[in-house]
């Protein structure tokens, strides 16, 4: 019999993370390494848990993502929206209170990219009048 999961796809700034959300006891692995591990620091923890503490969903479901590209406080808000998608595929019920709480908002900004005829996307080069 096939294993039931919730799959949701996040992204920001650079990062792409999928999640993978199945019925458990609440172990979370980012990347083969649990996630105090991989993202080292508790602000990073605490964003990729956000969604599972408002929902109350905190040791119903084990995750499983695969994250890659950018930095990894990217990374970690990529895996925050993954893990909302995937919470709404489990739990229709659960969007009210995901998107009260800003969860299921993907953040639109990305890295300018670099004008001809500057060093940088806004940094001319500097001037000198002699």
């Amino acid at each position: 019999m096939a294993k039931v999961h919730f799959y949701g796809t996040g992204r920001r700034k650079n990062a792409i993370a999928r999640v993978f959300l199945m019925p458990g006891q609440g172990n979370l692995v980012v990347n083969d390494k649990a996630v105090p591990d991989y993202f080292g620091r508790r602000t990073l923890e605490m964003i990729v848990k956000q969604p599972l503490e408002v929902t109350g969903a905190i040791g119903r479901f084990d995750l499983r993502a695969t994250v890659c590209g950018g930095g990894i406080s990217g990374q970690a808000g990529a895996v925050r929206l993954g893990i909302a998608r995937a919470l709404i595929q489990a739990d229709p019920n659960l969007r009210p209170v995901l998107k009260k709480a800003g969860f299921l908002t993907r953040d639109p900004r990305m890295t300018e990219r670099k004008k001809y005829g500057l060093k940088k996307a806004r940094r001319a080069p500097q001037f000198s009048k002699r």
